[in-house]
């Protein structure tokens, strides 16, 4: 089965793609196009689809990934690291054309920004709790300190766990709304009282444009219930499989 990216409108004329599962040569509970390192697959399997989906973007590209941490940090990039030597951070930037900054997720918000006239793309990793501690805010300033402007920044929020498959307790509801009282509009009430279901994607939407992003596409695609084309971490939890895929999505600079 062929790879088939998803792409986002506001990215248009900048290579990218949001990658699912299809397409790939994984097996068992990791069948497709399982690009995680940090799963249990055949490495000759996660090597040869993260091949496939370099070639479905940007042929000929170097690909470029971090050791993902749930952290708010970015950095930026002028040459790809050996895949064992990958820096601990969850937002990558590049002017450097030939480079494809990829962002692996399971239910997480993958996130591809680019300003088209500066040359200046990247892209974010946001979890919850990258996403509350300013992950995205991060990727936009790293931009900005290679020549970008924001006001021209488009960004896309790519398929991660959608509010009606994210149930969440108390404590995180809290969390949130200690940080910030108006976040409670981004949840709503769970099955139970002490439950609450959390809209990631459109809290790392609110992130964006409150950093000034006036241009914010949103694919509205869940992870979780959509098996045939994601993974994702929190389905396979509850279904008590040992092991879980990795997606990735990417965005590039042709040379």
């Amino acid at each position: 089965m062929p790879i088939t990216p998803i792409r986002a409108a506001s990215l248009d004329g900048i290579p990218h793609g949001f990658i699912g599962r299809e397409g790939g040569v994984s097996t068992g509970i990791l069948g497709g196009l399982n690009v995680g390192l940090g799963s249990g697959d055949d490495r000759a399997a996660i090597t040869e689809n993260r091949r496939r989906a370099v070639a479905s973007v940007l042929p000929g590209a170097r690909l470029v990934t971090l050791h993902q941490v749930h952290s708010p940090d970015a950095i930026a990039v002028i040459a790809p690291f050996p895949d064992d030597a990958r820096p601990h951070a969850d937002a990558l930037v590049t002017d450097r054309p030939g480079l494809l900054l990829g962002i692996l997720t399971a239910d997480c918000a993958p996130i591809l920004l680019a300003d088209q006239q500066a040359g200046i793309v990247g892209a974010a990793h946001a979890g919850w709790k990258g996403a509350l501690h300013g992950v995205t805010d991060s990727a936009i300033t790293a931009m900005e300190e290679l020549g970008a402007d924001r006001s021209r920044i488009a960004a896309a929020v790519g398929p991660c766990i959608a509010r009606a498959s994210y149930e969440v307790d108390e404590a995180f509801l809290r969390r949130f709304c200690e940080a910030e009282p108006e976040n409670e509009r981004f949840f709503s009430a769970g099955a139970r009282p002490d439950r609450h279901q959390f809209d990631l994607e459109a809290y790392v939407a609110a992130r964006l444009a409150a950093a000034g992003i006036a241009q914010v596409e949103l694919l509205g695609l869940d992870t979780y219930a959509d098996e045939r084309h994601f993974y994702s971490f929190r389905r396979a939890t509850h279904r008590g499989e040992p092991d879980y895929g990795r997606q990735i999505s990417l965005i590039g600079l042709p040379t």
